[in-house]
């Protein structure tokens, strides 16, 4: 008895002094640089919001947050290599929700992301606006809307490319709407921008940063946002949900870790993440652009994904687009 007495005392020891030690390296973390890998381009938005964070971190724990872009289409490899890599916080995505969400229903990929990985919080929500040329006879979307049925066939929406948010809102909007509208892509938003500036097409909905600067241009005409409720830097903006009750299309940009991640390691990236999206400072060079600043607790963040993956499926199913 005396000799399980001492086994038993002796395990006990050893497990509190294992779990101290596993403590210890999650709280010890990070020791080395830690990579923040960004599906997307540089100078875009979304990279903007991963060097914001990159640098409050950096200063924070005191060891370079390294920002890489790795672009990919729609960011399928950069997200597939974070899923896989080890859990231990040295590597993390920077991504919008579309790349965990969307990209997985219009293309194959090499991740599952409920699985492999977990989304922590954002820096700020990217938003969408409508736009159409000026000489339309239309000032509003529900005027826009009756035009395009009075019209089947003969108007035109620009996209900036394909399978992305530029083109399912839209795409899901007209479903919802009953319209005929016809899709012309462009490379990106600055050709989107300037076609419907020039007469070429009729209606864009695209990045509000894109969009926003032309308020009062004598070439295009802005009609809604596509967030829930209104935009506070553009509150004159109806939103569409306003005309379409639900209707919401938007881009949580923020960062995922690998499944198995230390919670001590998860928490005290959304602690400063939260800080810095709400700082003053940052707040007010996110609006500027009509990016809605973040901060979202874990359980915001679920609501959103959850809200999102219902819209991303609903406009993929209004585009017609077969499975991958």
């Amino acid at each position: 008895m005396a000799d399980r007495n001492v086994f038993r005392l002796v395990a006990g020891i050893l497990g509190c002094v294992l779990l101290g030690v596993g403590g210890a390296n999650a709280l010890d973390w990070p020791t080395r640089p830690v990579t923040i890998v960004v599906p997307l381009a540089a100078g875009g938005n979304t990279d903007m919001m991963a060097r914001i964070a990159a640098q409050r971190l950096s200063e924070k724990f005191g060891q370079p947050f390294i920002v890489e872009n790795r672009v990919s289409a729609g960011g399928a490899i950069a997200a597939a290599q974070v899923a896989a890599a080890h859990p231990d916080g040295y590597m993390m995505l920077f991504s919008p929700s579309s790349t965990l969400l969307l990209t997985p229903l219009v293309q194959k990929v090499n991740f599952d992301a409920d699985k492999q990985l977990v989304p922590i919080t954002n820096v700020g929500t990217g938003t969408q606006v409508i736009a159409i040329r000026r000489d339309l006879p239309a000032k509003t979307l529900a005027e826009f809307i009756a035009y395009a049925k009075a019209n089947p066939g003969k108007l035109n929406f620009v996209t900036a490319g394909a399978n992305n948010l530029t083109h399912l809102a839209p795409a899901l909007l007209f479903a919802r709407a009953g319209v005929d509208v016809v899709m012309i892509p462009a490379k990106g938003g600055p050709q989107a921008v300037s076609d419907v500036m020039s007469g070429q097409v009729d209606f864009y909905f695209g990045n509000a940063s894109e969009l926003l600067q032309h308020a009062g241009s004598d070439k295009i005409r802005l009609l809604a946002v596509g967030t829930a409720a209104r935009n506070p830097v553009a509150p004159d903006l109806p939103a569409v949900a306003e005309d379409y009750p639900g209707f919401e299309f938007s881009s949580w940009n923020g960062f995922s870790v690998p499944t198995g991640t230390p919670e001590e390691i998860v928490t005290a990236i959304r602690r400063e993440v939260i800080a810095v999206a709400k700082s003053p400072e940052v707040q007010e060079r996110l609006s500027k652009l009509g990016v809605i600043p973040g901060g979202l607790s874990a359980e915001e963040t679920a609501a959103v994904f959850k809200k999102d993956k219902e819209s991303f499926a609903a406009a993929v199913k209004a585009a017609g687009i077969a499975p991958p």
